[in-house]
């Protein structure tokens, strides 16, 4: 290329700089040599720098620049829609036409297609499962060979070693460059250490320029406030909300703790919302807090990689991620155009029971492969037939066959999945690796949590940032925590206990049996929605029920009160029952009865014994069909007992619903006309 045509790009850069940020914003060097290594060289380029950097604004330029030369549109690969929603925003503001398909608007896929066949569109954002769209994946030949740029966003998710691995991703990276081979591609991420940065380039090939710069975030004021009870932790963030400027984000580590969270939040005075993956709004919630229209969302992670408010002003975190890594993507949303924006920590004692199931959720076990790829030896198999004939639960097997989908094991076709014939093997030494970089990241999300020095260093280091340096501005530099400080005050405290108790935590009743049962199929009509005292790791009950669950002994005093109150305010909604029955535990029979007892004793009805199990307890992890079978063999009623009304079935703790839902079916048998399920606690 002549040094003209290296101009030419770098105006463009320039120009689109001052487009997105204003007139006196200029380029940085790493921007212009990864935009003229695209546009004059057609290489492969990773840029892995910090958020607020101005890495969007390389693709844009790139973009830009290649359009004027005559080649295609841009093709940006974005792993979450709330980004994509981001990008389109940036990528009109660049002066670029752009459009997404993915699985919020399917209608509009033929017109965008349509418009990237005749070149009126400069970009199209996709996600990456939909190349598990079969009719999707037909048509990615064409699609690429018109495509000028590659893009591959939030790179880290391609590789084994990030902390938000993504086989689809992945899977879809690889298709995407074995198909596009001569068209040039850039990968950027904030959060890479350098093996996954090492493996990314590896994975874009050996010429792959990586631009690599400081972590570090200037603005960002790091806090930790370790040692809160439960509902310490909640109260401080309730106190805090009070002084904090601006408006920010609230994480939290599940999306029953956004609703928990949101509500206690909204019931002490503060204009909050819950979001998640599950969140049917989740747009509007965004634009929202974009407009600072509301104090705070209470989000899990799906509030994350590439959500653009330059003036975010704080971020908190109710719970520890997993690792640095991921910690230091959530926070990297506060503070991109402002001085001073705070990210304070509040740790919690369960972080480290949900940090070992998310590590153990992505590894693949060996004799559920076996079993996927025996069943997938024949015709084409959908996931519920799949889980029927393994006996794996839903999730599991997902997850499973999207990393059999990434070593070219298995495949998805019309009708569902099949084996593709190709030899696969159990990579135990890939495996044990994987295991030991999530622990090592654990123990370094230990530290920060415990201070163990400058907090932003520590961050930086676990980045492999090539210059850390102590912030000078952080908790652990200052010696000083942001109000309301270590501690809140009681009143906040009691009002929280208060609070979290007397809420009502729902048990939803299955609908369907699964099918491949011998004497149970269809609708199940006779469960009524049920009632539990906590759910999870409940802030108002966590220290009871540590302590209910360490030896079976009948329930103390304040329990049994508490699950009277639980009646009380379910029996608004109830026809009266005429019976209780207790759910007969293995593990927990005093625990059982006496609450059965009570309750019985309180409500002035007969308390029945009317069930019993054998042999023994049924797999927690295995599929419905399983379980539900399992269930129906060990679980049986007591001759000759009849009901005429509504029974209140007590039991210890509900996870799968299977257990009181064929203890119900034998109830109904006898005459219950609904059954009611009543437990101390539910399990996620």
């Amino acid at each position: 290329m002549t040094s003209a045509t290296r101009s030419s790009a770098r105006d463009v850069l320039a120009a689109t700089i001052a487009t997105m940020a204003g007139p006196d914003a200029k380029p940085r060097r790493d921007q212009v040599t990864a935009v003229e290594e695209l546009v004059d060289h057609h290489r492969h380029v990773l840029v892995v720098q910090a958020t607020g950097w101005g890495k969007s604004a390389v693709y844009w330029a790139a973009t830009a620049a290649l359009r004027q030369q005559g080649a295609g549109p841009t093709l940006v690969v974005s792993p979450l829609l709330a980004l994509m929603r981001d990008q389109i925003s940036a990528a009109e503001k660049a002066g670029l036409r752009a459009a997404t398909i993915n699985s919020t608007n399917l209608d509009q896929w033929a017109q965008v297609l349509t418009d990237i066949r005749e070149g009126s569109l400069d970009v199209l954002l996709i996600s990456p499962e939909r190349l598990s769209n079969p009719a999707f994946a037909a048509g990615l030949p064409d699609l690429l060979a018109s495509v000028g740029l590659l893009v591959i966003d939030e790179a880290h998710c391609v590789s084994d070693w990030g902390f938000d691995f993504r086989p689809d991703y992945q899977r879809l990276t690889r298709t995407l460059l074995a198909l596009a081979p001569g068209t040039p591609v850039l990968a950027t991420t904030a959060t890479a250490n350098e093996r996954v940065t090492a493996d990314v380039a590896a994975q874009l090939g050996e010429n792959t320029v990586t631009l690599r710069g400081s972590l570090a975030r200037a603005s960002l004021r790091l806090a930790v406030v370790p040692e809160l009870t439960v509902l310490e932790r909640y109260a401080w963030v309730a106190e805090a909300l009070r002084t904090l400027p601006g408006s920010g984000i609230i994480y939290v580590l599940t999306v029953a703790e956004t609703q928990r969270v949101a509500a206690f939040l909204a019931e002490q005075s503060h204009d909050v919302a819950a979001y998640s993956g599950q969140t049917p709004n989740r747009e509007e919630l965004e634009d929202r807090l974009r407009a600072n229209q509301v104090k705070a969302l209470v989000a899990t992670s799906a509030l994350g990689m590439g959500y653009d408010k330059p003036d975010l002003a704080f971020c908190l975190h109710l719970g520890s991620p997993g690792s640095p890594v991921a910690y230091y993507q959530q926070v990297g949303r506060a503070g991109r155009a402002l001085d001073d924006a705070l990210a304070v920590l509040v740790p919690a004692e369960q972080d480290e029971r949900i940090w070992e199931y998310f590590a153990t959720a992505g590894i693949p076990d060996e004799h559920q492969v076996e079993r996927i790829l025996d069943v997938l030896t024949g015709e084409a198999q959908s996931v519920p037939a799949l889980e029927a004939a393994t006996g794996i639960r839903r999730g599991r097997l997902e997850s499973t066959l999207k990393i059999l989908a990434v070593d070219d094991a298995v495949k998805r076709q019309a009708g569902g999945w099949v084996a593709t014939g190709s030899p696969w093997y159990f990579d135990e030494a890939k495996w044990a690796a994987l295991r030991r970089v999530r622990a090592a990241e654990a123990d370094l999300m230990r530290s920060y949590a415990h201070g163990e020095g400058c907090l932003m260093r520590f961050l930086q280091q676990a980045l492999d940032d090539p210059d850390p340096q102590p912030c000078g501005r952080c908790s652990v530099c200052t010696g000083q925590l942001p109000p309301p400080g270590a501690a809140p005050s009681a009143d906040v405290v009691v009002a929280a206990q208060r609070f979290f108790r007397g809420q009502d935590v729902i048990v939803e009743p299955r609908k369907l049996w699964p099918s491949g049962l011998p004497d149970r199929k269809g609708r199940i009509g006779y469960l009524a929605e049920g009632r539990a005292l906590a759910f999870a790791d409940d802030p108002a009950w966590a220290e009871e029920l540590a302590r209910l669950w360490q030896r079976d002994a009948p329930a103390p005093a304040h329990v049994l009160e508490a699950m009277v109150e639980v009646l009380k305010r379910w029996s608004k909604t109830w026809q009266r029952p005429v019976a209780v029955v207790a759910m007969p535990s293995r593990s927990y029979p005093q625990l059982v009865g006496s609450v059965a007892e009570h309750l019985a004793r309180i409500g002035r009805l007969p308390l029945v014994e009317a069930l019993a199990v054998s042999g023994p307890r049924p797999a927690e992890d295995s599929a419905s069909s399983v379980r539900a079978g399992d269930l129906l063999r060990t679980t049986t009623s007591t001759p000759g007992m009849s009901f005429d009304g509504p029974v209140l079935l007590v039991d210890d703790r509900i996870r799968s619903r299977w257990t009181v839902t064929v203890a119900g079916s034998l109830l109904a048998d006898a005459g219950a006309t609904t059954v009611l399920p009543l437990a101390l606690h539910q399990l996620p």
